[in-house]
């Protein structure tokens, strides 16, 4: 067992409060991180590189730099143009951020601590272009293509990055990790 990995004491649980636990530092660290990587990289891309103008950039056989505006949620799904479902959006992910927070506020665990400061901080991320733009700045195309067979992932960003990060994090934990249940 890694040292930081090991569970919390409990006279360090004890100090916990509803909203604020020993690893909460921690992640909140990983979270401003990771919203602030997110919104440097596609500031530099819209404003820079200037990716509206320029189209598809091919950086690989395999990965484009392409600008799309998502008004929906993960994979574009409940598109919403009008500032009614923009909004209630923006409320569901602050939900979100808030359920989060409190789970992070009682875990011993620095996977787990990683893990939900990925989150929240992908989640701030796509929030903050939400307010700015009324979309999420997506940019990142995966893709496969041969002569008789042609892939194309959906376009994301480095905030949605953090999310899936932190969500294999929590399963790993859940599942692998050492408080997961373990069989007999």
């Amino acid at each position: 067992m890694v040292a930081e990995d090991r569970p919390m004491s409990a006279a360090s649980g004890a100090r916990a409060s509803f909203l604020w636990g020993p690893l909460t530092p921690f992640a909140l660290a990983v979270a401003v991180a990771a919203a602030a990587i997110d919104q440097a990289a596609k500031l530099w891309l819209l404003f820079v590189l200037d990716l509206p103008a320029r189209g598809v950039v091919r950086l690989t056989p395999f990965l484009d730099l392409v600008l799309t505006w998502n008004t929906g949620i993960s994979y574009g799904l409940f598109r919403q143009e009008g500032p009614l479902g923009q909004a209630a959006l923006l409320a569901l992910k602050a939900i979100a951020v808030v359920l989060l927070w409190i789970w992070l506020s009682r875990t011993t665990s620095r996977l787990a601590a990683l893990s939900l400061g990925l989150i929240i901080g992908g989640a701030v991320g796509n929030a903050i272009d939400r307010f700015a733009y009324g979309a999420v700045v997506d940019f990142v195309l995966f893709h496969i293509n041969t002569a008789s067979f042609s892939f194309n992932w959906y376009v994301f960003n480095l905030a949605d990055v953090a999310i899936v990060a932190g969500v294999i994090g929590l399963l790993f934990e859940t599942l692998i990790g050492t408080g997961a249940a373990k069989a007999p």
